[in-house]
């Protein structure tokens, strides 16, 4: 099995793509340094944070490797692919701000260590650096950006808001999902066969192809968070259930008539959010409830379909490209959504 980027494997990637990416993922480390690096070493430091912490590297790897549908990886590639890393970055300082937490991809949380309005600060600049890098990839790069922004915060505003009335919190749950995670993995996804000189119709299958393969990737990501033993993942277990988040095995026990669920029902509380799991008893009582619910194998079948879902939209692909190089890519892809949802940390 080859390791195309930390922590996600490309069972089907050649050696020689899987070089290839490696490759492209150390330029893109090169360049997003450059680019975060600062005169005043308090705002270096704090900007490359999280950057530093490690990573999957997950967004710009999907950039590169939907490169290799086209002529490759190229200089535009690799500016595309730290932008897309940039503003996946300056996500995550925001998100920790909203979520309290204490601690992201093993170590101590930008707001932890620098406070909420630095971390709040620190989330723009680098929304900024990466809107002036994709500024260099034309007036079409810099529209996907700002509509690929604009469905990042209204991802998140919906996800801090009470479901609205007669809709169904599973629908709203997933269409949150798609803006607040989908839309920047598609966009990953988008831009590699933009900037390789794919066709118009590549271009649009890589698109759709990341936004389901986004939310399957968000999907796994919150059944970790319950599943997952301090460590394993970089964060503390069940943040989503201490803070209230109603993810889609919460969902699932909300919609329970057994009367067996009703001690469970109540610890995860009503459609406005969880309620008292901040209190570590109560907490870990809902977090094993839940661990051991049917719940998560409903919620991980559903997660599974989506995934197939992103696997089938390559159809096309993997009957209208020419050449082994691009034959691979295809089947790299479709091991990439595997990957996703099997992962374990």
């Amino acid at each position: 099995m080859t390791e195309a980027s930390p922590g996600l494997a490309l069972p089907a990637a050649s050696p020689e793509l899987a070089e290839r990416l490696l490759g492209g993922l150390a330029a893109v480390d090169e360049r997003l340094r450059s680019v975060v690096d600062h005169e005043d070493p308090f705002i270096a430091a704090a900007s490359m944070h999280l950057a530093d912490a490690g990573g999957k590297r997950f967004r710009p790897m999907l950039t590169l490797l939907a490169a290799e549908l086209g002529t490759g990886i190229n200089d535009d590639v690799v500016t595309a692919a730290t932008g897309v890393e940039l503003t996946h970055l300056a996500s995550l300082y925001h998100d920790d701000v909203m979520d309290e937490a204490d601690l992201r991809r093993g170590v101590v949380s930008a707001n932890a260590r620098y406070g909420n309005s630095e971390a709040i600060l620190v989330g723009d600049l680098l929304f900024g650096k990466a809107s002036e890098l994709v500024a260099g990839l034309g007036p079409q790069a810099v529209r996907i950006q700002a509509q690929t922004f604009v469905r990042l915060c209204s991802g998140q505003i919906r996800d801090a808001r009470p479901v609205p009335d007669a809709v169904d919190p599973i629908d709203y749950y997933l269409g949150v999902l798609a803006d607040k995670t989908g839309a920047l993995i598609a966009t990953a996804a988008r831009y590699g066969a933009m900037f390789s000189g794919c066709s118009p119709e590549t271009v649009d299958i890589m698109e759709r192809y990341g936004e389901r393969l986004g939310i399957a990737f968000q999907l796994a990501d919150d059944l970790l968070d319950i599943s997952s033993t301090s460590g394993d993942s970089g964060k503390e277990p069940g943040t989503d259930l201490r803070e209230g988040v109603a993810t889609l095995p919460v969902l699932l026990v909300r919609q329970s008539t057994d009367p067996a669920d009703d001690r469970l029902k109540e610890l995860v509380g009503g459609d406005s959010g969880v309620g008292g799991l901040r209190d570590e008893a109560l907490h870990s009582e809902a977090l094993g409830l839940l661990r051991a619910h049917s719940a998560m194998d409903e919620a991980r079948e559903r997660t599974n379909a989506v995934a197939l879902e992103a696997q089938q939209v390559l159809g096309p692909l993997a009957s209208g490209l020419a050449g082994s190089g691009a034959q691979d890519c295809v089947a790299a892809l479709s091991a990439l959504v595997a990957s996703v949802v099997n992962r374990a940390g």
